[in-house]
C-alpha cells in the first residue's frame, strides 16, 4: 500500500463524496494493517506534483463559491435557511479539515511512521464528519454548495507549505483548535433552535476535534524538541510570521488541556504574562 502517493491522489478528488469515501476506506486499512501501511522508501520519498496536479491542488467542486471570509453574511441559525446556512459553513470546514489531513501525509517526508497514520486516522473522521453534517443538511432541504464559503483554512495550509513545523503549529493548534471554543457555543444556539440532531453530530465532532488537536499539539512539540526549540516561545513568532490570527476568548480550556496545550501556552492565549 503506499500511502503518500494515494493521500495525494485523494487530496486531488474534486467529489466530496468520493473524496470522503476514499478518505474512510484508507483509514480503515490502514487500521486493519498499521504495521506494513507505509515502507521506509516511502516515508522518505519526496513527492511533488505536476503542473496540472498543482492547478487542481485541492481537489473540490465547483460550488460553495469562495468569497473573502467578511463577505460570508452572518445568518441566526433560528430560521430553516439561517441554520442550513451555519450547518453548511461547518460542513465546510469539515471538507477542509480532510485535504489538511490528507496533505499533511503526502507533502512531510521523513516523519515517523505514527505521523503518517495519525494523520490517516484525522482523515477519515473529517470524512465521517462531513457525511454527518451533509446527510443532515439534505434531511432539511439544502446540500453543500448551496451557500458561499471562505477559503481560510486551506489558504494557511498553502501558506506552511514549506514548513512542518509552521504547520502543525497554525493548522491543527490555531485554526483548527478554534472549533474547539466555537462549538459549545454553537451547540447552545441548535438546542434552543430545536435541532438535536445538530447538536448529536457536533458532540461527535468535538469529541474527535479534542483528538485532532491533541496529533497536532504532539507533533508539534516532537519537531521543536528534535530542532532544540521552546515550543511557548516560538510560538508567537510563527503566529506573526505567517499571519495567522490571534484568538480571542471565550476559549474552552478543559477541551484544550484535553488536547494538550500547556499551562503555559493557554496563558499565551489569555494574554496573561
Amino acid at each position: 500500500m503506499n500511502c503518500r502517493h494515494q493521500a495525494l491522489r485523494i487530496l486531488l478528488e474534486p467529489d466530496p463524496a468520493v473524496k470522503a469515501a476514499l478518505s474512510l476506506a484508507l483509514q480503515q486499512a490502514v487500521e486493519a494493517n498499521p504495521g506494513a501501511f507505509i515502507t521506509d522508501a516511502e516515508r522518505q520519498e519526496a513527492l511533488s506534483l505536476t503542473p496540472e496536479q498543482q492547478a487542481a491542488m485541492p481537489g473540490r467542486p465547483a460550488r460553495p463559491l469562495l468569497v473573502p471570509a467578511k463577505q460570508v453574511p452572518s445568518r441566526t441559525p433560528f430560521t430553516l435557511e439561517g441554520r442550513a446556512a451555519l450547518l453548511h459553513a461547518i460542513c465546510h470546514i469539515e471538507f477542509n479539515a480532510i485535504n489538511l489531513a490528507l496533505d499533511a501525509v503526502w507533502r512531510f517526508g521523513g516523519m515517523p511512521a505514527e505521523f503518517y497514520r495519525d494523520w490517516l486516522q484525522v482523515a477519515g473522521e473529517e470524512a465521517l464528519h462531513f457525511n454527518l453534517l451533509h446527510e443532515h443538511l439534505h434531511s432539511i432541504g439544502w446540500r453543500y454548495g448551496d451557500f458561499e464559503a471562505h477559503d481560510g483554512l486551506w489558504t494557511m495550509c498553502d501558506k506552511t507549505k514549506d514548513d512542518i513545523l509552521a504547520r502543525m503549529a497554525l493548522v491543527p493548534r490555531t485554526l483548527e483548535a478554534r472549533g474547539l471554543d466555537a462549538t459549545p457555543l454553537i451547540q447552545d444556539k441548535l438546542t434552543r433552535a430545536g435541532d438535536l440532531r445538530a447538536v448529536e453530530i457536533l458532540n461527535v465532532i468535538l469529541r474527535d476535534e479534542v483528538g485532532h488537536v491533541r496529533i497536532g499539539n504532539h507533533w508539534f512539540h516532537h519537531l521543536c524538541n528534535e530542532r532544540g526549540l521552546n515550543a511557548t516561545q516560538i510560538y508567537p513568532g510563527l503566529v506573526k510570521q505567517y499571519e495567522a490570527p490571534r484568538l480571542r476568548p471565550p476559549f474552552n480550556e478543559a477541551a484544550r488541556k484535553a488536547a494538550g496545550f500547556t499551562e503555559d501556552e493557554l496563558a499565551f492565549l489569555l494574554g496573561v504574562d
